[in-house]
């Protein structure tokens, strides 16, 4: 989402500068070009030199540099989102007036790319009506606004006013850039190994670490769509979706079904145990009691339910994940299942599938392959799965016409 993108990072004059470093870093390893725009008030908080360092080009301080006789209209017309993190009332005030005193307030002024304001202060700031006013007045103007959090500020207060997360900036930045063409689906996206209990203690288990469908669930925030993540495992969650967290098969069985039927598209992407222990032992099995065997029993493969009971325009999404004869077993897997697309991997090639960042998969219809991806990042990977969804629901529209 963000490789290859031109991202102008504004730090302005609040004690709060100092999480820009952390914001900027995170662009930087995500692919974007970052110019960072330091105002006067900034660099008495952090160093010029550090964001030179970690950004992708020399930070700018001034409207009058030599080497550039209009930086302001040269950063404002190449940038392709600028984001102001933090932005203290000043900044706010100063561009919501149109008032252009610095090079960062001028370069707002000279760009026409997607614009995030990420406001830190102290409550009392945050809460007047004048910053409220100006934040209304900007976000009219089309400006995302990154409300802050609640916590510890400075001089050891509490209250609203504390910088949002790294993680809701760079997901507020990367729904600025995405298409919004999937805007108002309400999405399921389930995550994770389930795991099956032996005893009190002991689990049956798989792999996964949910990192393909925690990506899956990130995408489609960012286009725009109203996510729920059905999960068994405990990660940071997306910014913006619903989280539901579960343990066995069973239990997301009982999640999933009922709010299938009101969802646009569901994502099976969890590793669903295909067995659990016929018998579960009520207490700890110690090593002196130890059975010679665990019978297994199969559970309940509810991913058929969910293709037979299939509301129309739905677009139900499986997952294979296979060691060996992967195309024809996700193949069968599609047709047995009733599913409009199956996203299918060989696991044990490298880099692949579970507990990786990495993953190649190869996306089927009932028409044939819809893609077919080299070795790259889940979140790209993520961005196949939804771009043939968009065309599959966009296909669907045009046969109805």
């Amino acid at each position: 989402m963000l490789a290859g993108r031109t991202i102008v990072l504004g730090v302005t004059g609040g004690i709060a500068a100092y999480k820009a470093v952390e914001v900027c870093r995170r662009l930087v390893d995500a692919g974007a070009h970052v110019a960072p725009v330091l105002t006067e008030g900034a660099t008495r908080f952090v160093g010029e030199v550090t964001f030179s360092a970690l950004a992708s080009e020399p930070a700018q301080t001034s409207l009058w540099d030599e080497r550039d006789p209009i930086p302001h209209t040269r950063l404002g017309q190449r940038a392709d989102l600028v984001l102001v993190c933090p932005a203290t009332a000043r900044l706010i005030g100063s561009y919501a007036a149109g008032i252009s005193d610095d090079l960062l307030t001028a370069t707002l002024l000279a760009t026409r790319a997607p614009v995030v304001v990420c406001p830190a202060m102290h409550t009392e700031m945050w809460e007047h009506p004048a910053v409220q006013d100006n934040l209304a007045l900007l976000a009219r103007r089309g400006v995302t606004i990154v409300p802050p959090e609640s916590g510890r500020l400075a001089g050891g207060d509490l209250g609203t006013g504390r910088l949002a997360s790294p993680e809701t900036v760079l997901a507020a930045v990367e729904r600025a850039l995405a298409p919004r063409d999937m805007e108002g689906w309400r999405v399921l996206v389930t995550a994770g190994g389930t795991r099956e209990a032996i005893d009190p203690v002991r689990v049956i288990t798989n792999r996964s670490s949910g990192k393909q469908g925690y990506a899956l669930a990130e995408e489609a925030l960012a286009r725009g769509a109203k996510v729920t993540l059905v999960t068994t495992v405990d990660r940071p969650a997306p910014a913006g979706a619903e989280v539901i967290t579960v343990s066995s098969a069973a239990d997301m069985e009982a999640v999933v079904v009922p709010l299938a039927a009101d969802q646009d598209v569901v994502v099976m992407a969890a590793a669903v145990a295909d067995f659990r222990p016929a018998q579960v032992a009520a207490h700890k099995i110690k090593k002196t009691d130890r059975p010679a065997a665990i019978e297994l029993e199969p559970t309940h493969d509810f991913l058929v339910d969910l293709g037979e009971r299939k509301p129309p325009g739905q677009v139900l999404v499986g997952f294979a994940a296979e060691t060996d004869d992967v195309v024809a077993n996700a193949r069968a897997k599609l047709e047995r299942k009733h599913l409009d697309l199956i996203v299918a991997n060989d696991v044990s090639r490298p880099g692949v599938g579970f507990e990786h960042d990495t993953n190649q998969v190869l996306i089927l219809s009932p028409r044939g392959v819809e893609h077919d991806g080299a070795l790259t990042d889940k979140r790209a990977v993520a961005r196949a799965v939804f771009d043939t969804v968009v065309a599959t629901r966009a296909r669907r529209a045009e046969e109805h016409t």
